[in-house]
């Protein structure tokens, strides 16, 4: 009996996966837990398993695919059976009305109707409808990029970047495609496809910027007490230790210290509404070979220094290798995030919000700036920059400044033992 092989479902948030590699081709025949195909969401990938023997029938996507959860993908069954019951939008439903056949300068009733019906039988995911919405784009006439034809974001973005834009009274311009110039031949330059994982953040971070009021405030740290405790730790590590506390992980523990103080910080911004979180989930932004990804440490208040320390080590470790739970990479997991630059020698940078949290914190590399060390005796002493970047329709400049003077006086003061 033939049975279907489905895309899995990665977390409640993840809405499609692409599929990186047929590990079985077409014909093959497959025992049960033979690995069928790997896939990725926006952060992890995976392997799926066949759950029966038989022969893999049919393939109804390619490599490099995007693949809705749940859709079927592939079946398997015994060798004549057929498997066109199975095909993703077989259903007669599904193909009344073609998009190529609809003119709407003929007919204008008849065109209308069928405008009409094509609305309610078109593809489109739950984020590009609501894309849509937002930007006041028109679903007909798009033809889908999508799996079957179906609409995804980047078709939205598309139609509103093509639509005409009013200038004047009686004028409008449209967007026109760059010139190539003739002093460049094909030698001169190459021409790369992004892959699955840059597209998918390409589109996170163009959704931050454009559906958010973000602006953000730099302010620097004393650092001194951060760089004692650290030359503690590598001295109890030289004697046999095995505990390692980075000043990465001060910082961060300093900023839960300050979120405690100011739990406005500490939310999401939901367009009408602000949920604000009674325990502080903190995102840490972490560069993987396969791109950037934002693990969460659930519960973060709750941790010591030293238990913050192993968590947030662990689960970068984890990111890297693609293998945590996707839920923990969810941005909607996490109640604000931590981007640190500063092992790259960044002084300065606007880190942008993982939306829907409000705000996320740039840690910059650490300078030296000449300071008043008491008795009026100046000297140049080290500070760490920072840079929050904080959603305006959430947050006022001044609470956001308060919130970064407290991560600042946090620092400043720290006095953790290990």
């Amino acid at each position: 009996m033939a049975i279907p092989v489905i895309m899995p479902r990665q977390g409640q948030s993840v809405e499609t996966c692409i599929i990186t590699e047929w590990v079985k081709k077409k014909g093959d025949s497959v025992k049960k837990g033979d690995i069928l195909f790997n896939y990725e969401t926006d952060k992890a990938s995976f392997e799926t398993e066949a759950l029966e023997d038989g022969i893999l029938l049919d393939v109804f996507f390619n490599e490099g695919d995007e693949v809705p959860v749940l859709e079927n993908v592939a079946v398997i069954g015994n060798a004549g059976e057929d498997t066109a019951k199975f095909r993703p939008g077989s259903k007669v439903i599904d193909a009344v009305i073609e998009p190529s056949t609809i003119k709407a300068q003929e007919h204008p009733v008849t065109s209308a109707l069928i405008s009409s019906a094509f609305q309610e039988k078109i593809k489109i995911s739950p984020r590009a409808r609501l894309m849509a919405e937002k930007l006041d784009v028109k679903l007909s006439g798009i033809i889908g990029s999508g799996p079957n034809g179906r609409i995804i974001v980047r078709d939205i973005e598309t139609a509103a970047a093509s639509a005409p834009v009013s200038v004047s009274q009686g004028t409008t311009i449209k967007n026109i495609a760059p010139v190539t110039s003739d002093l460049f031949t094909n030698n001169d330059f190459e021409i790369k496809k992004l892959s699955n994982i840059r597209k998918i953040i390409a589109k996170a971070m163009h959704e931050s910027v454009m559906n958010s009021a973000q602006l953000t405030h730099h302010m620097s740290a004393d650092v001194r007490k951060l760089q004692a405790l650290r030359a503690k730790v590598k001295s109890d590590m030289e004697k046999g230790s095995t505990l390692n506390i980075t000043l990465n992980d001060m910082v961060c523990f300093a900023v839960i210290r300050a979120l405690e103080k100011y739990p406005d910080v500490n939310s999401h911004f939901l367009g009408d509404a602000i949920k604000s979180f009674k325990r502080i989930n903190l995102g840490l932004a972490v560069d993987t070979p396969r791109g950037l990804v934002v693990p969460v440490i659930l519960n973060a208040d709750e941790l010591s220094l030293k238990g913050l320390a192993n968590r947030l080590h662990d689960v970068a470790e984890q990111s890297r290798k693609g293998n945590l739970n996707p839920e923990l990479l969810s941005s909607s997991a996490g109640s604000f995030t931590v981007s640190n630059l500063g092992n790259y020698g960044v002084e300065m940078f606007t880190p942008i919000i993982n939306l829907p949290q409000v705000a996320i914190l740039g840690v910059n590399t650490i300078t030296y700036r000449p300071a008043d060390i008491g008795n009026g005796v100046f000297a140049f002493v080290p500070v760490i920059g920072l840079s929050l970047t904080y959603d305006h329709r959430a947050i006022d400049g001044g609470q956001a400044t308060l919130f970064l003077r407290e991560i600042k006086i946090q620092i400043e003061n720290f006095n953790e033992d290990v």
